[in-house]
């Protein structure tokens, strides 16, 4: 299928503190031979010529996956809403995919989903599943970026709560969609 949406950039979201895997660094995990992030950067990289990873330790291994690596502007892992804010502030187009860095099941057709519903609503575009909503799987109009510092002056910390603040469409996904997966527990690696 022809891409006639506009050029994204893409953002993973591998910043976090890995508590649930013991303090290890989640996209650098091994999975079926290789790191996770190896798994999203083959299906991104096709999508965008600007593959953005947040990122607040282990740079120099993410680097052969991204295009520009950021940090968080705190120290000590504030989540993935600073991640975020890091990642729209240097992201080269208007619209933004966001994804968590322990997705490797996500593939093209989900992500042309939420682009062709964010561009069609001009508005964010979340995966909704089994009635909650899914921030790590969503598309992200740049011009948010204001809206969620000014969540995070007011002490929003909830990624998802401050993108409820604005105009979010759903993409509604089965319960059971495999592409929704992600590796919260060493034991889902195995």
């Amino acid at each position: 299928m022809p891409d006639t949406l506009p050029p994204c950039s893409v953002l993973i979201l591998a910043g976090g503190r890995g508590q649930r895997m013991g303090g290890r660094d989640k996209g650098l995990l091994e999975w079926r031979g290789e790191p996770l992030v190896a798994h999203l950067y083959r299906t991104l990289r096709p999508l965008s010529d600007d593959l953005v990873i947040s990122c607040n330790r282990n740079q120099l291994r993410y680097r052969a996956y991204a295009d520009q690596l950021v940090s968080d502007a705190e120290a000590d892992f504030p989540g993935p809403l600073a991640g975020v804010i890091a990642g729209l502030k240097v992201a080269r187009h208007g619209w933004v995919v966001v994804l968590a860095c322990d997705a490797p099941l996500v593939d093209p057709a989900l992500i042309h989903d939420l682009r062709r519903l964010a561009h069609a609503r001009d508005a964010a575009a979340m995966v909704r599943q089994g009635g909650y909503w899914q921030p790590m799987f969503s598309v992200l109009p740049r011009r948010l970026l204001p809206a969620l510092e000014h969540a995070w002056a007011e002490g929003e910390r909830s990624l998802q709560k401050a993108l409820l603040r604005a105009q979010v469409e759903a993409l509604e996904c089965e319960d059971d969609d495999p592409r929704l997966s992600n590796f919260n527990s060493p034991e889902w690696l195995s």
